[in-house]
């Protein structure tokens, strides 16, 4: 499965969040009203990070959500594609390992990881099944992988009311508040092209990933799947 319906190259991607990396966590909490904190912080407790253990925060960003796994007393790994991103992560933490890096051939050996993880960004990649395939090469056996991504509300009213908000409500927001609205709206057109929970967690088995599961939040806007690399 790519992203080419999109009609965007991933040189393009990765130029369009290079335009937005400024403001772009204080946009996605505008956007989300506030809930991509709560989505964040759901998401760190699945990857549920110890001390000593190696995390993989692919599409991280600015590392915004790479800073409770660093908290817990993990070695996170921040990478991205987008280096507009990782340069404003670096300014803000100049200590972290930033590292550059294509989802669908990542920079990394097999078997480093102890879980895995990419939250918002695994649809910016083109190729989603490869992007599962190298985050389990990445993982040691017996290591997991946690995905949050955006996906499909389960009640159909409510599913209306909400692309509703994506077509129509988002992109006027986005232009008062991001240096590069444009972005969104192409949010907002990845978001309905993507997958539903049952159709990701079949990529996720289909990469080798098992004991795959899902759970919903905010009805379904967003879902978390996990998975296990057999030991």
């Amino acid at each position: 499965m790519t992203r080419a319906s999109l009609d965007k190259q991933p040189h393009e991607v990765a130029s369009m969040f290079d335009g937005v990396a400024a403001n772009y966590d204080l946009t996605n909490d505008v956007l989300s009203l506030g809930q991509d904190r709560r989505w964040r912080k759901e998401a760190a407790k699945a990857v549920d990070a110890r001390p000593a253990q190696k995390i993989l925060d692919l599409a991280a960003g600015t590392a915004t959500s790479s800073q409770p796994f660093a908290r817990a007393g993990a070695y996170v790994v921040p990478c991205d594609f987008s280096l507009g991103m990782l340069r404003v992560g670096k300014r803000r933490h100049p200590w972290m390992p930033f590292t550059a890096g294509d989802g669908t051939k990542l920079p990394f050996r097999d078997d480093v990881f102890d879980a895995v993880t990419i939250s918002f960004g695994l649809r910016n990649i083109q190729d989603t099944e490869q992007a599962l395939r190298e985050l389990y090469r990445v993982t040691k056996p017996g290591g997991r992988v946690v995905i949050s991504e955006f996906s499909h509300p389960t009640w159909a009213p409510f599913r209306t009311v909400y692309e509703e908000y994506l077509m129509r409500a988002l992109p006027p927001v986005a232009r008062a508040v991001s240096s590069n609205p444009d972005a969104y709206v192409y949010l907002a057109e990845s978001i309905q092209s993507w997958p539903d929970q049952p159709a990701l967690a079949a990529l996720l088995q289909k990469a080798g990933w098992s004991e795959v599961a899902w759970r919903n939040l905010s009805g379904g806007i967003v879902a978390l799947h996990r998975g296990f690399k057999r030991a």
